[in-house]
């Protein structure tokens, strides 16, 4: 069908088109981490844990789900953990990280550095050029360990150890550190990046790596790059969820529209955009079911959820900032929330009202088996709490 012109993807189509494209489908698995994050354009990971339960839901084999994703992040570096979108840290394929950079780094890392010298001026702290200083020292000494913890990097430069008050006198007046602050600063620049962790593939303590070297992007162009790849993968897409997962202003996410050539489509919920080509029909896999990871990629895809999440579902799947716990979906949709138990087990629920019966139930509890066979004995607590996930835990 056609609206005006323009075809019409209807949300079963998209739930084929999310099926399929962001690999969940059982034929469309993939083989490798890599794959995964190149079909998927970015992995969240502010939780370490997310990138590995990510990859393993979408692994032909989830058996070498641990195996694979440190291989590609740690040892063969194809996939990179960094700043991108909206102030968040990713994991990206290498191969993205300039454009990542040009598109969305440049213009936070200067409002961040710019609000690191407001804030240690108003401290009375060192300025500008003693913490020029102090950066090229860490780096330096980045550079001759390789990867080191913040406490590391601090003993090759004391400096790094200074203190001042953030926003004295006021309700979340705190006290930090130059150390904390100026690495944050230079992971959204682009120079440093999260490198292996110390401890297990769920821990949250990290090394600091140099950043992989990649070239200086138009800023324009990236842009459109990104959202190319990103349409490619999760197309289609309102104005709305476009501007919501870049973090740009509209402007700039119609000029990277036009760029591209995106071709307008008519959604259940208004206009939306595929990359150019993409508006040929998709027809819909076998049934699926999949258990994705609090702040999955495709649960956090788009703004606009109401196509493939209930709206009554929300208060039990999401934290209080609109963070998304771990989910159970079947045929495209989400329908109930999963958790693992102290004794190591993974437990679900299916939310009252979403009529699904003993297949995707099936189904479901395969999934489970599949994810409690890779996880072995690791424990896995998401570092945003939900509400269901805290009740089936319990």
């Amino acid at each position: 069908m056609s609206d005006g012109g323009r075809r019409h993807i209807g949300t079963a189509e998209r739930r084929a088109r999310l099926a399929l494209r962001q690999r969940l489908a059982g034929a469309a698995r993939a083989g490798s981490p890599e794959e995964v994050a190149g079909a998927l354009v970015a992995l969240h990971g502010t939780d370490p844990a997310t990138v590995h339960l990510a990859v393993g839901a979408r692994l032909a084999d989830a058996a070498k789900t641990v195996s694979g994703t440190e291989r590609a992040l740690y040892e063969d570096g194809t996939l990179v953990r960094m700043h991108g979108m909206r102030h968040t840290v990713f994991v990206f394929p290498a191969e993205l990280t300039a454009v990542v950079h040009a598109s969305t780094g440049i213009g936070v890392a200067s409002r961040e550095r710019a609000s690191l010298l407001k804030d240690m001026a108003a401290a009375g702290a060192p300025d500008a050029a003693w913490l020029a200083e102090v950066e090229e020292s860490a780096l330096a000494a980045l550079a001759r360990r390789g990867q080191a913890t913040a406490a590391e990097l601090a003993r090759d430069e004391p400096r790094l150890k200074e203190r001042f008050v953030y926003a004295a006198g006021k309700s979340y007046e705190g006290v930090h550190t130059v150390s904390t602050r100026l690495l944050r600063v230079l992971g959204v620049e682009g120079k440093v990046v999260r490198g292996r962790p110390l401890g297990s593939w769920t821990s949250s303590q990290f090394r600091w790596a140099p950043a992989p070297g990649h070239p200086e992007l138009d800023p324009g162009e990236a842009r459109a790059e990104l959202l190319r790849r990103w349409l490619t993968a999760c197309g289609p897409a309102t104005e709305g969820d476009l501007k919501w997962w870049t973090g740009w202003p509209v402007t700039q996410v119609r000029r990277a529209l036009a760029a591209i050539g995106a071709q307008e489509v008519s959604l259940d919920a208004g206009t939306g955009y595929v990359a150019a080509g993409d508006t040929g029909p998709v027809a819909a896999p076998e049934p699926w079911a999949a258990l994705l990871p609090a702040l999955d990629p495709t649960a956090m895809g788009w703004r606009e959820r109401d196509w493939y999440l209930a709206p009554g579902l929300r208060p039990a799947l999401f934290d209080r900032s609109g963070n998304v716990g771990p989910t159970v979906w079947w045929n495209g949709r989400v329908i109930g929330g999963w958790a693992q138990r102290a004794d190591g087990g993974i437990v679900w629920r299916v939310l009252d009202g979403t009529g699904v019966g003993r297949e995707a139930e099936a189904a479901i509890g395969a999934e489970a088996e599949r994810l409690a066979a890779w996880v072995g004995t690791t424990r896995i607590t998401p570092r945003f709490r939900t509400p269901l996930e805290r009740e089936l835990s319990a």
